[in-house]
């Protein structure tokens, strides 16, 4: 099993060279950058131009924010300048954020998506070949291409693999339908959805698509609390609380929630955030809350408590650098242990 992990969502640029080296020297196969406060191909960048073995992944890049023209541009110089060590992770982002955070037009994300890939897709063939590879959708046209502009043909530069975050059937179909790989948000990463909502969607994609899912990769982005010791741990869970807390405020995720017995406890985080009561959020999740969805266990313990979860169900999984780096070393047997199988 790989294993990735992912930088804070507010870490600062400066920060970022110095994280990927700890993510490399601790044997992670991988590095995630996500899209928050910073831009995440600035990130991706900083990352790759610090290491030399990881694969640096955006997780996600905001998908529909961007010409998918100038995202396959970054994408492929990334790949280029790094040796083919860059991964494209897209997303879609919820309705609210796209119209009233990033001041963008909002349609059906699954269908959009189908068509952004399908022209990223089309742009890396182009720039291969350094020939118009058209595509014509009903969201995006890509159908101009004039030589000045293609960056090819470039037969040297690996294509990068593109992952698409889902969590609705219809994205995790688009996925099985178009992309290398699948990221699945850390509220949705438990056997139950794996098994009986995220398989099923990816092959119904990939069988209308007419492709098969050979050599794709489900990378689970798991949520764990652990630490060298048991006060470690506790001192984990607390933090972990008030994560949790954000990100099951969001009505897209309330499935986890019912999944695992609390079908009432979105609602009460929602209420909360509406009156902008962040100070107290944390308080509505309890330890009870807490044990039944977010694996526990002490570093000792952690590698055998991923693989009973993921087994069988997911080819990589994401686990965060620790907090201490004087932990690293324990993340590293944990690492260790999962490549050993």
């Amino acid at each position: 099993m790989k294993v990735f992990t992912g930088t804070d969502a507010a870490i600062d640029p400066a920060a970022v060279a110095g994280f990927a080296r700890r993510a490399e020297a601790a044997g992670y196969d991988g590095l995630h950058v996500s899209e928050t406060v910073h831009d995440p191909f600035l990130l991706a960048l900083l990352a790759l131009q610090a290491t030399e073995r990881i694969v640096v992944r955006t997780s996600v890049a905001l998908a529909f924010v961007r010409s998918p023209l100038l995202t396959a541009y970054t994408a492929w110089d990334l790949s280029r300048m790094s040796g083919g060590r860059f991964h494209l992770g897209l997303g879609s982002q919820i309705r609210q954020n796209i119209e009233e955070r990033y001041a963008m037009e909002w349609s059906a994300p699954a269908a959009r998506m189908r068509d952004y890939v399908g022209v990223v897709r089309a742009a890396f063939e182009s720039f291969r070949t350094g020939e118009l590879v058209p595509y014509e959708g009903e969201r995006y046209r890509f159908t101009r291409m004039q030589p000045y502009f293609n960056p090819g043909p470039d037969q040297d530069t690996v294509t990068p693999p593109i992952y698409l975050g889902a969590v609705g059937r219809r994205m995790l179909a688009v996925a099985g339908a178009t992309a290398d790989g699948l990221i699945t948000h850390p509220t949705n990463s438990d056997p139950q959805f794996l098994f009986d909502e995220c398989r099923p969607a990816l092959a119904e994609g990939a069988a209308a698509a007419g492709r098969s899912l050979d050599g794709f990769d489900v990378v689970a982005g798991l949520q764990v609390i652990t630490g060298a010791t048991d006060a470690d741990v506790a001192a984990e869970r607390d933090r972990r609380r008030r994560l949790f807390a954000f990100l099951y405020s969001t009505p897209a995720y309330r499935g986890a929630l019912v999944r695992h017995g609390f079908p009432d406890l979105q609602a009460k985080l929602a209420d909360r955030v509406r009156c902008d009561d962040w100070e107290r959020l944390e308080d509505i999740v309890t330890d009870e809350v807490l044990a039944t969805i977010v694996p526990t266990a002490r570093y000792d313990a952690l590698a055998g408590a991923v693989r009973e979860r993921l087994d069988g169900i997911a080819q990589s999984v994401t686990l965060a650098l620790p907090e201490n780096a004087d932990q690293d070393r324990c993340m590293a047997d944990v690492i260790a242990e999962l490549h050993a199988g």
